[in-house]
């Protein structure tokens, strides 16, 4: 049923409070940021094992998605439960590893029980709390204010601007350690293999291209008709056109096609040579595939020859082969 405007208006109101007041949490982070920051960082970078992140109930949302950050951009990182942790989950925490604890108190009992466990194993710690005199961050070896003047729950309960705090603090953390590991684009496609991010980094011209006995091509001084038969057999909508030495001298396309009914009314006489365009467009098999989607969308084209380091034809690639792929 529809709301009164003067409602909505209210909703609206009320959701704009809660963005300014999150925003405000957010940059008063920036104050916040000394020392402690780098020697967190410090501590992951001489990680020899894994980063474990712990939180428990809205803290705990928070640190299972920073570990995913982390462990997606190059820093090896997975998510424990603190009270499965006092449970058998402790063994998953070796001493070659850094814990990264995340509450908004710094006094939540499933983490602070941990603290002696985690002495005894002379595993370092590093706290994420709002509170800088609380339990946590005292006992850790580097700790990550993250604290905020309110919610932006109204009655000042429910974590809100902590937890958003929180998360903008992590993917600081997380950013921090990508560029100081030099973490690329390639390292970063590595971890993510399936979907279309991964594919667009990943896949290259040489993993799509037709090859072998699908490659179109014909020799130069060939009749137009042999272009037009490879070009059917192929369905490419392109043939390439090669010299005495194998290499390409051009490309022949449905578009030359229609440019040569325009210039000749008898087509029995036609040679390749005559109507072909020259030099044709080519592309390396080690370029990604997206960039072959870049110069087709440039050059308003549908395909393209696949050549070697001599400027042989080795492939072709098409469109299609980018859509289906999902590169595209």
């Amino acid at each position: 049923m529809p709301q009164p405007s003067s409602t909505l208006s209210l909703l609206r109101e009320s959701a704009l409070r809660t963005l300014q007041i999150e925003q405000a949490a957010i940059g008063g982070l920036q104050a916040k940021l000394d020392e402690s920051f780098d020697r967190a960082c410090e501590l992951m970078l001489a990680c020899q094992g894994r980063v474990v992140v712990t939180g428990m109930g809205k803290s705990g949302h928070i640190a299972g998605k920073l570990a995913a950050t982390l462990a997606s951009t190059g820093t090896p990182a997975f998510f424990v439960h603190p009270g499965e942790a006092s449970h058998g989950d402790l063994g998953m925490i070796t001493r070659t590893d850094v814990v990264l604890a995340l509450s908004n108190s710094g006094e939540t009992a499933e983490v602070t029980a941990l603290l002696p466990l985690l002495k005894r194993l002379g595993t370092p710690l590093i706290s994420m709390t709002g509170k800088p005199n609380s339990t946590l961050a005292k006992h850790a070896d580097a700790h990550l204010d993250s604290g905020v003047e309110r919610e932006a729950c109204p009655l000042d309960l429910a974590p809100t601007s902590s937890t958003t705090a929180a998360l903008a603090l992590g993917d600081a953390l997380a950013v921090a350690l990508l560029e100081a590991r030099g973490f690329t684009a390639d390292d970063f496609a590595l971890s993510h293999p399936g979907g279309s991010l991964g594919k667009r980094l990943l896949l290259r011209v040489k993993d799509l291209m037709h090859d072998g006995i699908r490659l179109p091509q014909v020799a130069l001084g060939s009749p137009l008709r042999d272009a037009l038969l490879e070009i059917t057999r192929q369905g490419l909508g392109f043939t390439c056109v090669v010299d005495s030495e194998g290499r390409l001298a051009g490309v022949y396309t449905d578009g030359d096609l229609r440019r040569t009914l325009d210039q000749f009314h008898d087509l029995r006489e036609v040679v390749v040579d005559d109507v072909m365009t020259r030099p044709g467009k080519r592309i390396s098999p080690d370029i990604l595939a997206a960039e072959a989607v870049r110069i087709m969308e440039d050059s308003r084209i549908t395909a393209l020859a696949v050549v070697d380091d001599q400027q042989r034809p080795i492939g072709a690639l098409h469109m299609h082969d980018l859509l289906a792929s999902g590169v595209i």
